[in-house]
């Protein structure tokens, strides 16, 4: 299948007429000349508040991108995960961009106009840990995000609703499963000793490295990663007309470069590349 359609499928999986009238988002973007995107502001380097105050990250970058293709100014909310994910937006918020994954559960309720990069996710432990292996995390206490995919992974009920995502495999049996609100305090726990409040945390590769790069006395384990997602923008369910659009922009970001650049920019790697 060739690139073009095979980004097509995507942003097509889940485009519905269920709740919002074809058109009514891009009207209302157009006519106030901003669009209000939901993020997250504590999820460095995906998106943060810089020592000014100011939104910054890959994620605010391609949202910002995205508003500069429209034409117009853009605006964040911070919502917490499990409101930006669960749909029913009322018009609150006119796009999502906060590296979601998706999931056949959340297609119930939100749409994926097109996946932007993939993350893959790794095993994280402290420095001082005695795991050395994957196999090593076999009943230990592992710390997640809750409600995001890290959850339904170390649960076993990951399903990833996009196309040529291979099965997912699950290689760790955890003796328990320690769950936070907010994706760096499984790391502040983490930080305080191996086995003080959890043995190891799963999270994207990205967040663990920026962890580690701000100080945190952590280590990725060694071998291969527990899972690669794609990663996709998010909309209230039902207009089309508007998914097409961020359809068609983000497949030109990927297609000029734009995305890998802002990837290498915060990563130092390109996660855009399939």
């Amino acid at each position: 299948m060739n690139r073009i359609l095979k980004f097509a499928v995507a942003g097509a999986l889940v485009l519905s007429t269920a709740q919002a009238m074809a058109g009514e988002t891009l009207d209302r973007v157009m006519e106030r000349s901003e669009m209000v995107v939901a993020t997250n502001s504590g999820w460095p380097p995906q998106s943060f508040l810089n020592d000014n105050n100011e939104m910054v990250g890959f994620d605010i970058d391609v949202a910002t991108e995205i508003a500069n293709r429209l034409g117009v100014d853009v605006r964040f909310e911070t919502p917490d995960w499990a409101t930006m994910t669960g749909g029913r937006w009322q018009g609150r918020y006119d796009l999502g961009v906060g590296s979601v994954t998706p999931t056949n559960a959340r297609a119930q309720v939100i749409d994926f106009p097109g996946t932007y990069y993939y993350s893959p996710y790794v095993w994280v432990v402290h420095k001082d840990s005695d795991i050395q292996s994957v196999s090593d995390l076999n009943g230990k206490v592992i710390g997640v995000e809750t409600a995001t995919t890290s959850e339904d992974y170390i649960r076993r009920q990951l399903d990833i609703a996009a196309p040529d995502q291979p099965p997912i495999e699950y290689n760790v049996e955890p003796g328990e499963i320690r769950t936070y609100a907010d994706s760096m305090l499984p790391f502040d726990d983490l930080r305080l000793g191996a086995g003080v409040r959890v043995d190891a945390v799963i999270a994207p590769e990205q967040t663990a490295e920026q962890a580690i790069e701000n100080g945190y006395p952590l280590r990725i384990v060694e071998g291969d990663y527990a899972f690669r997602e794609p990663l996709v923008v998010i909309t209230e369910k039902g207009d089309e007309e508007w998914n097409n659009k961020i359809t068609e922009i983000l497949f030109a970001m990927r297609e000029e470069g734009v995305i890998a650049e802002f990837s290498t920019k915060w990563y130092g790697k390109n996660y855009a590349a399939e």
